[in-house]
């Protein structure tokens, strides 16, 4: 069975949905995604039986589709998405908003294509490739970014072939622990074709200012930067940060855990993992982040993000620091 969603009237209250090709048309009080998939989407998947093949409109995200199922009677048996290679490196490492493109949820919608694409990507269990293969910076960062999702080519493609071959332990649905791993499965580490992989990890907070002119300048090269960051103007707070093209989204993630007393209610796993990897001086605040950069070496991004920790100086002083991460997304060049 086939589900599709058209969310192309979505501003005016209005989605067009098809099951096995009947048209339903749906009208919103409120035209937003969240909307759709809460009184549509879910509903609906909660009353058909047998295999469902959801097809997602361009403006869904299937990591946020996912998220929303966690707790529905509903299984996951594969994310799939299609990857044009003639396309995707540009849309992966630049500046459009989806607005630009036509493809925006809702007014105010500020999500950029690179957020769009490189999640689909990274989230996927399969990719089917499309397009011509010239561009071997795509594969160089797909390797990288995603290395164990199945993949075929569209021209000759065999989905039981393609499903049989996804990885039993694939995530097929299962929503990254922000404080879990930031790699998955096994990416290669040297360099190909100009695309780095860097995982930096310091000790020591993040000069906010610096780091802001940091992620400006890297984020002209980058496919992607993800992970956990302390900041000194936020010192008792994980902050969240992911960049893909030019732009980021920053966001609070809870507490360190060294900022408070009552560890009970905190997954068993997150307390495991800072134990283990206690600081007397710092507890578990840590900078721990990936780059995916196409432009600069390893060398320079690790560079940049050391020269935005603290100084001693700072440090010794304790001084008070402007914060210029006041929002949840931003578009940097």
């Amino acid at each position: 069975m086939l589900v599709r969603h058209d969310l192309s009237r979505l501003a005016e209250g209005t989605v067009r949905r098809w099951v096995d090709g009947v048209l339903t048309e749906l009208r919103l009080e409120h035209g937003c995604v969240s909307c759709t998939m809460r009184h549509d989407l879910l509903p609906l998947l909660r009353s058909l039986d047998g295999p469902i093949i959801v097809h997602l409109d361009p403006a869904l995200e299937p990591e946020a589709v996912c998220f929303a199922l966690m707790d529905e009677p509903v299984r996951v048996e594969a994310v799939i998405t299609v990857v044009d290679r003639a396309t995707w490196f540009a849309d992966a490492t630049g500046g459009d908003l989806l607005a630009d493109r036509g493809l925006s949820a809702a007014p105010g919608d500020d999500r950029t294509v690179a957020h769009l694409v490189v999640g689909q990507a990274e989230f996927a269990d399969a990719l089917v490739l499309t397009g011509p293969p010239g561009d071997e910076r795509v594969t160089a960062a797909l390797d990288r970014l995603n290395p164990p999702a199945a993949r075929q080519e569209l021209a000759h493609l065999d989905v039981p072939a393609l499903l049989a071959a996804i990885p039993a332990d694939s995530r097929r649905g299962e929503v990254d622990d922000t404080f879990g791993p930031l790699l998955h499965g096994e990416p290669p580490p040297e360099p190909a074709h100009g695309v780095h992989l860097v995982h930096f990890t310091a000790r020591r907070a993040f000069h906010p200012v610096r780091l802001h002119r940091a992620l400006t300048a890297l984020c002209r090269g980058v496919v992607r930067v993800r992970g956990r960051i302390w900041l000194a103007s936020r010192h008792d707070t994980v902050m969240w940060l992911e960049a893909a093209g030019r732009s980021l989204r920053i966001g609070e993630a809870g507490p360190w855990l060294a900022s408070i007393e009552d560890w009970s209610e905190v997954d068993e796993d997150r307390r495991a993992a800072a134990v283990e990897a206690w600081d007397l001086d710092t507890g578990d605040r840590a900078q721990d982040l990936v780059v995916l950069a196409h432009r600069s070496s390893a060398d320079v991004v690790t560079s940049a993000l050391r020269e935005a920790l603290l100084t001693d100086e700072a440090l010794a002083n304790e001084l008070r620091f402007a914060d210029p991460f006041p929002g949840s997304h931003e578009k940097l060049v």
